[in-house]
């Protein structure tokens, strides 16, 4: 257990999940606790909804864990980064990027809330990917194979510290030749080396450049860190992909950029290299969020909210984010993707907005 990042002194139970064998192994894990039972993990006061939380926003990450169980089992389509959104086994997230969507949904700290009923949740996969077939044409998500995002909500990396649910996961896909599995990671969790993928999960490692993310990505394993892991994570029988995400607009950023992509190409062997692929994505703010940061983080927000070159978009859900200025947007991500080709030419990009 990584104790600088996770030592939970609080478990908020339902009493369903407790109930069940994934449950009672969460709660044995962590005996110590203090459990709390509760009538819906979506509801804690505590947690959820109380902005007075903003002062402890990284402390309930750390001493916080929430056990549930997941009610809606649906595969949502994507067609971006994977050709569907799996049923979450977690959400929330121990680490606290100052950019990141996830509190969003449940209002401040969101710790990570972790999901007992496993069995239901495998069998329904299993049964939606035999329902798939064959892939009948290559897409940007895989060639050959559905591709199913495991960690929508949450870092899987982390949420193996947890529970052994990422575990089954990747012992699920394993056995299914027309589908894979896919997360984004800033954690290294090294314990994920022994679970035998055989090129059936697809790990995407998030990178920025380590100065912008000493700002930004609080709690995460450092850069060099990541770069550090991507020969053994393919070695080891994963896929191995990076997210270049998000690209920060800042003074410097593109000199920035190209020292990671050295670092990268210098971090890395051919036969990694050989697979890598990427997903670029330019950063989007949100302003429910920005005034959230200015109470725990406000040095991350001289970066992050930047009206004079961000324009506003009210999301589907009746927020309001920001993003680049359409024009601007577009001349940023011309320039990153000509210098990405110049000094990263074996690194494919599978998509980039």
């Amino acid at each position: 257990m990584d104790r600088a990042l996770l030592e939970p002194s609080r478990i908020y139970y339902e009493p369903a999940a407790a109930a069940l064998p994934r449950g009672q192994a969460v709660l044995d894990r962590f005996p110590a606790a203090e459990r709390v039972a509760v009538a819906s993990h979506w509801n804690i006061p505590e947690l959820h909804g109380d902005e007075t939380n903003v002062r402890r926003w990284v402390r309930i990450k750390r001493e916080a864990l929430v056990l549930g169980v997941k009610k809606s089992l649906t595969a949502r389509v994507n067609g971006r980064s994977a050709d569907f959104i799996a049923p979450s086994t977690a959400n929330g997230c121990a680490m606290a990027c100052a950019y990141c969507y996830v509190p969003r949904h449940k209002g401040y700290s969101n710790p990570i809330t972790v999901f007992a009923n496993i069995e239901q949740i495998t069998g329904y996969l299993t049964r939606h990917i035999r329902r798939q077939g064959t892939k009948p044409e290559p897409n940007q998500c895989d060639r050959d194979a559905w591709v199913y995002d495991i960690g929508e909500n949450s870092d899987c990396s982390a949420d193996a510290l947890v529970s052994d649910n990422v575990r089954d996961l990747v012992a699920l896909f394993r056995g299914q030749p027309t589908a894979k599995a896919s997360f984004a990671t800033k954690f290294v969790n090294r314990d994920l080396l022994d679970w035998d993928p055989r090129g059936r999960t697809r790990v995407r490692f998030s990178l920025m450049p380590g100065e912008t993310a000493k700002l930004l990505d609080v709690r995460t394993t450092p850069v060099a860190q990541r770069l550090a892991a991507l020969d053994d994570f393919a070695a080891a029988g994963y896929e191995v992909h990076v997210n270049l995400s998000p690209v920060v607009v800042e003074d410097g950023w593109l000199g920035r950029w190209a020292e990671l992509f050295d670092a990268l190409g210098d971090a890395t062997a051919p036969a990694t290299r050989d697979q890598l692929a990427a997903e670029v994505i330019m950063l989007t703010h949100n302003e429910g969020l920005h005034r959230v940061n200015l109470g725990w983080h406000p040095r991350a927000e001289q970066l992050l909210w930047r009206p004079a070159v961000q324009e506003t978009k009210r999301s589907g859900n009746g927020g309001v984010n920001v993003r680049y200025r359409h024009d601007l947007k577009r001349r940023y991500l011309e320039q990153f993707l000509e210098l990405l080709a110049a000094k990263a030419p074996y690194l494919r990009v599978r998509y980039a907005f």
